[in-house]
């Protein structure tokens, strides 16, 4: 790995909901990237792995922490699991570009202009959120599944209580 600042730390997998993370204390996000108080784009490796680091957004807690959650590829390429004490490596992604990086298809963008709260909750997303998203879809093969998660999304975007995406939401977020 070629890191421009390099934070190499021991941490415990933790989970909260059904996300597995490990925390990055202020100190060492400061390190990482200091007065940044938004996500903080990062490349990590657990353990070692993945051989390429994976990009993963650390996620602010609110008292100058971060939440570095730990998705399946992640944790299966690195072999680990809630409860293991992990040597963690990080790098700020400075190849990052803000914004979504996937197009918002035609299939998702006419149903959620013909529903006003949720475009209006579409609009108040972070971008983050809505990258993730976007990403989500491109990944959809069958006309199926992007009908049915394009109901989905319309429903709790519209204010719904549902599932989406791994998450709960409530009032359109």
């Amino acid at each position: 790995m070629d890191f421009m600042k390099k934070l190499e730390f021991k941490s415990r997998i933790l989970i909260t909901g059904v996300n597995p993370y490990v925390t990055v204390n202020k100190s060492r996000s400061e390190y990482l990237k200091s007065g940044w108080r938004k996500t903080i784009p990062v490349l990590v490796q657990l353990n070692g792995a993945p051989k390429k680091p994976h990009r993963i957004n650390l996620v602010p807690k609110g008292d100058g922490s971060y939440y570095l959650y730990l998705n399946g590829q992640i944790r299966k390429a690195s072999d680990t699991k809630v409860g293991d004490t992990v040597s963690v490596l990080l790098e700020f992604d400075k190849n990052y570009k803000n914004g979504p990086v996937h197009p918002m298809y035609q299939w998702f963008r006419v149903p959620l202009s013909r529903s006003r709260r949720a475009k209006i909750s579409w609009d108040s997303l972070p971008p983050s959120r809505q990258k993730e998203i976007l990403r989500y879809f491109s990944r959809l093969k069958s006309e199926d599944a992007r009908k049915r998660n394009v109901k989905r999304a319309i429903s709790v975007l519209s204010g719904r209580e549902g599932r989406f995406m791994g998450r709960l939401w409530k009032n359109g977020r």
